[in-house]
C-alpha cells in the first residue's frame, strides 16, 4: 500500500509539472533572472541555486542577468521596464524595500510597478568583528564603542545597503556611534575586516559564515529572534542584552507589476516547487537561509508593510543614497 501511495504522489507530481510545462510552452525566449548585484553574493547564490529547477519546471531555458549598480535599482527599473509576460523575473532581498526612502527620485514606484511573486525564505545578518578588535561578545562590544565614540569603522556593500541600515539600527537601539565606511560591494569589505582595516560588519550569513568557519573574523551574534541553526552556538543580538532587535532580512522573486495573475501563480508555484527540492533546501539552509514558501497575497501583505516600515525607519536615520 505505501508502495503504491508513492507512486501515485510521483505521477501527480509529475502531472503538475507537465502542466506548469505546457503553460509556457508557447513562448520560445528563456526565463531572464535578474540579479541586482554581482555574482558570489547571497543574492546571486540564492537565485542560481533555484534556477535550474525553475527552468525545468517551465521547461525554459533560463539566463542570470548580474545587474548591478545603484544599489539594486538599476536590476529593478530594468524589471518594471519589462514585458509583463513571465519571461523577465527578478530575484532580491528585503532590500528592495528600502529604496523609496533612499532615494529622492527613482524610475520606478515600488508598489505600483512591482509585483510580488514568491516568498523565499529568511537569514539572519551576523555582527562579527575583526579578530584584532579585543571584545569577545556583544556587551564587550557595546561597551567599547560606547567608550571609543566613533572610532569603530564598519563596513557596508554601500550607502542604504542592508548592512549599512542593519549597523545603523543597531547604534540607534544601543546608544553607540560608529563610523560608516560603504564599498562597492561586501567582497572588498570582507578583506579588509580580516586585516583590520575596519573594525566591525553586520553581514549576510552566507557571505561570512566561511570566514566564521575558518577563524578569520569573530561572529559575536546574530540579528534574528531566535539563534540560527547554521550558527547555533552564537547567540542572538536580543539575547545578549539589546531587548527586541530583529534585523531579518528575506529573499523572494518578483515581476513586472501588469503581470496576469494566472501567470503570477504559475510563477509562484514553480518556485515553491523548486524549494522543495532535497538538494536545494540543504543547500539553502547552509547559507542559514530558513525556506519558508507562503501564499502570493500573505507575501504582497509582508511587501506592503515592509515599504510602510523601513521607509519610516530610514527616515527616521536619515540615511540617503
Amino acid at each position: 500500500m505505501k508502495i503504491i501511495k508513492f507512486f501515485i504522489r510521483i505521477h501527480l507530481l509529475i502531472c503538475f509539472l507537465f502542466t506548469l510545462s505546457l503553460a509556457y510552452g508557447q513562448s520560445n525566449k528563456p526565463l531572464t533572472i535578474l540579479v541586482p548585484f554581482a555574482t558570489g553574493g547571497t543574492v546571486d547564490i540564492v537565485a542560481r541555486q533555484l534556477s535550474i529547477d525553475i527552468g525545468q519546471i517551465l521547461d525554459k531555458p533560463v539566463i542570470i542577468d548580474n545587474r548591478g549598480g545603484g544599489g539594486g535599482t538599476i536590476a529593478i527599473a530594468a524589471l518594471a521596464r519589462s514585458k509583463p509576460d513571465g519571461d523577465v523575473i527578478l530575484i532580491d532581498h528585503m532590500g528592495i524595500t528600502f529604496d523609496e526612502a533612499l532615494y529622492d527620485k527613482l524610475p520606478y514606484n515600488t508598489k505600483k510597478d512591482i509585483a510580488p511573486v514568491a516568498f523565499i525564505g529568511v537569514t539572519p545578518n551576523v555582527l562579527v568583528v575583526s579578530n584584532k578588535l579585543p571584545v569577545k561578545n556583544i556587551k564587550e562590544f557595546i561597551t567599547y564603542a560606547q567608550e571609543h565614540p566613533n572610532e569603530i569603522n564598519y563596513g557596508s556593500g554601500g550607502i542604504g545597503s542592508a548592512g549599512h541600515i542593519a549597523m545603523a539600527s543597531f547604534q540607534a537601539a544601543t546608544g553607540t556611534s560608529m563610523t560608516h565606511i560603504p564599498y562597492k560591494g561586501s567582497g572588498p569589505a570582507i578583506t579588509d575586516l580580516i586585516s583590520g582595516q575596519i573594525q566591525a560588519m553586520l553581514m549576510t550569513m552566507a557571505s561570512i559564515k566561511p570566514y566564521i568557519d575558518s577563524g578569520k573574523v569573530r561572529a559575536l551574534a546574530t540579528s534574528g529572534k531566535t539563534r540560527s541553526a547554521a550558527l547555533q552556538n552564537v547567540p542572538t543580538i536580543a539575547e545578549s542584552g539589546v531587548k527586541d532587535f530583529n534585523f531579518t532580512p528575506w529573499y523572494a522573486v518578483f515581476a513586472p507589476a501588469q503581470t496576469p495573475s494566472s501567470t503570477l501563480d504559475k510563477l509562484h508555484q514553480a518556485v515553491n516547487v523548486s524549494m522543495q527540492n532535497p538538494s536545494n533546501k540543504t543547500k539553502l539552509a547552509q547559507l542559514g537561509l530558513e525556506v519558508s514558501p507562503m501564499k502570493r497575497s500573505e507575501f504582497q501583505e509582508i511587501f506592503n508593510s515592509d515599504l510602510d516600515r523601513w521607509g519610516s525607519i530610514i527616515r527616521n536615520l536619515n540615511i540617503k543614497n
